[in-house]
């Protein structure tokens, strides 16, 4: 499965974005996917997770309650929605895919690009 995230820019504290992950082949519906960021000098490091059927999703402590993630497995798309963004959530945001979850990234066999986002205070 190739993927492509997209969404990303700049915006201040306090404010929205939604980023995307489009997926291409048929199977998209049976993998779980999950969104990494990675500030710059630091690991990337889960932010969320969804099962291939939406029944289930993760999410790191620090976006719990202001980020959410879903799926449209009939349109291979996944998105993150963020919401009261902080300058702390700057980073470059990346979608991964793989037969099951994991919270490592480790575990992912499959990434897009990366779409970069800015939060300015």
């Amino acid at each position: 499965v190739q993927l492509q995230a997209s969404g990303g820019g700049l915006v201040q504290a306090g404010g929205s974005l939604r980023l995307s992950c489009a997926a291409s082949g048929r199977t998209f519906s049976t993998y779980a996917v999950a969104w990494f960021r990675q500030a710059p000098g630091k690991e990337r490091d889960i932010v969320a997770g969804i099962s291939r059927s939406s029944g289930s999703t993760y999410y790191a402590d620090s976006v719990k309650g202001r980020f959410t993630i879903s799926r449209d497995n009939a349109k291979n798309l996944v998105y993150l929605r963020m919401n009261n963004l902080k300058p702390e959530d700057t980073a470059v945001y990346y979608c991964a895919a793989d037969e099951t979850f994991s919270r490592y990234r480790d575990g992912y066999k499959y990434w897009g690009q990366g779409t970069q986002v800015t939060v300015s205070s």
